[in-house]
């Protein structure tokens, strides 16, 4: 991504998909956005972009990398999938894109040791990170189990299908 496609991206705004940092803040808070997305459709979170859409870049893409990494290394559980890619901004400055695709582990949990282990669930709704409901962290863990199921029909159901296929009902008689 270069500069150009940055600005187009930026002009969109926050919302869903897309969330705006000057620079990482405090851990639990940087990872409490990623886990949001992550539980969510995925997104992207711009690093060394304010809230209001002015592009600023970091002065040390490396130190905030870092401060990411270690963030959701303490902070989230089970660990999220995400990706960096820098983009230059000027000659000392970078945008960090951080691509967070939608989880198949989900959902994630954000752990803070301030609440003694109490772990809670983030979701994006519009543009702000909330906890979720108990109801959505069902869900979630539903959708999981959902996955991989096969049906597998035997030579009566076939036939059955194949009659509704053609005739489109049925009667018991």
């Amino acid at each position: 991504m270069n500069l150009q496609e940055l600005t187009q991206l930026v002009s969109l705004g926050e919302g869903k998909f897309i969330e705006f940092k000057r620079q990482v803040p405090k851990p639990e808070r940087i990872a409490k956005e990623i886990i949001a997305i992550a539980n969510t459709n995925g997104g992207r979170l711009l690093l060394g972009v304010g809230d209001d859409g002015t592009i600023v870049g970091v002065r040390d893409a490396e130190e905030e990398e870092y401060a990411l990494r270690q963030a959701l290394n303490e902070h989230c559980d089970p660990p999220v999938e995400f990706t960096t890619v820098r983009i230059p901004v000027t000659t000392k400055r970078e945008v960090i894109l951080v691509n967070v695709p939608e989880s198949r582990k989900k959902p994630h949990f954000l752990v803070n040791g301030a609440t003694n282990g109490r772990r809670s669930a983030y979701v994006r709704v519009d543009d702000k990170s909330v906890e979720a409901s108990k109801e959505a962290v069902r869900l979630m863990r539903a959708e999981h189990l959902s996955e991989g199921v096969v049906f597998e029909f035997g030579e009566k159901e076939q036939m059955l299908m194949r009659y509704l296929d053609h005739y489109g009902r049925i009667s018991v008689a």
